[in-house]
């Protein structure tokens, strides 16, 4: 069982839908009979998904569109273009994201790209089409992809943590918002994926690690998610556990709670007695 927009004949938007999470969860809504609209800003990622998606659901109806989430009036004409020829869209994945690297002074350039995308341009796409969403009547999901590095923030890539952290903060507001409107029919849900093997997160690598999850195992446990009243899909992999998140997670608040320095797993004072701490059992 999972959601119950994601049903034949139900429209589908998925941004970042070139490859990697968006691409399988493209698949699985086709398989399903969903009209589905991939949006990518790569027209050979976008062609070379169509393919794929074709080849596993034939009869799947798959439109393509070669759209800038960063864009805001390109994402208005999308939106205007979509709704207009089918009368609502019911399931929004807002995937769409970067990870170029970063350093806290910005000395490879990269922070203005990745706010523009990961931030900025996701929030303008849950805007965009959710107030559509709500406006049309119809039953209706929006999923965001959020990630890990927005809650524990792991150093190293400071602009990919700061855009995912502003992500996971406007998806708890957003939710809030819907479920306090009389009469809504739209929810939004927040993705947390764990180590995906994908073209955003392989670096050098020809091969998947051991530990990685595939896109179309994230994808499914998502969908699994989905038949459930949880907001917060937090994804396991093949090395960290719910438990282990749960821990990294509860420590990272207790940075503040308990007045440590910040990202203390890290710290050389710290990083011995967090490891000593979460090896407890309760």
């Amino acid at each position: 069982m999972t959601h119950s927009v994601i049903a034949e004949g139900n429209v589908a938007v998925v941004t970042g839908g070139g490859s990697g999470i968006g691409l399988a969860a493209a698949m699985r809504f086709a398989e399903a009979g969903m009209v589905v609209a991939i949006v990518d800003r790569l027209p050979e990622r976008l062609e070379a998904a169509k393919s794929t998606i074709a080849e596993a659901a034939p009869a799947a109806t798959v439109l393509t569109f070669d759209t800038d989430v960063g864009d805001k009036a390109a994402l208005e004409a999308l939106a205007n273009d979509l709704f207009g020829r089918y009368g609502a869209v019911h399931l929004l994945l807002d995937n769409a994201g970067i990870q170029p690297g970063s350093d806290i002074f910005d000395t490879r350039g990269t922070w203005d790209a990745v706010l523009r995308t990961n931030l900025v341009g996701a929030i303008q796409v849950a805007q965009i089409f959710g107030e559509r969403m709500v406006a049309s009547g119809a039953p209706g999901l929006i999923v965001v992809t959020g990630s890990k590095q927005g809650i524990t923030m792991p150093p190293g890539d400071p602009a990919y943590n700061v855009s995912k952290a502003g992500l996971k903060a406007f998806t708890e507001a957003l939710q809030h918002d819907l479920r306090g409107r009389d009469g809504c029919r739209v929810e939004a849900r927040l993705l947390i994926p764990g180590f995906v093997y994908t073209a955003l997160t392989k670096g050098e690598r020809t091969e998947k690690p051991a530990g990685a999850w595939t896109p179309e195992q994230t994808v499914d446990f998502m969908l699994e998610r989905l038949g459930t009243d949880e907001f917060y899909i937090l994804c396991p992999d093949g090395e960290v556990t719910r438990e282990i998140d749960a821990k990294r997670i509860a420590w990272t608040a207790g940075d503040i709670t308990e007045n440590r320095p910040p990202l203390s797993r890290w710290h050389k004072d710290w990083a011995e007695r967090f490891k000593a701490w979460a090896a407890k059992t309760d």
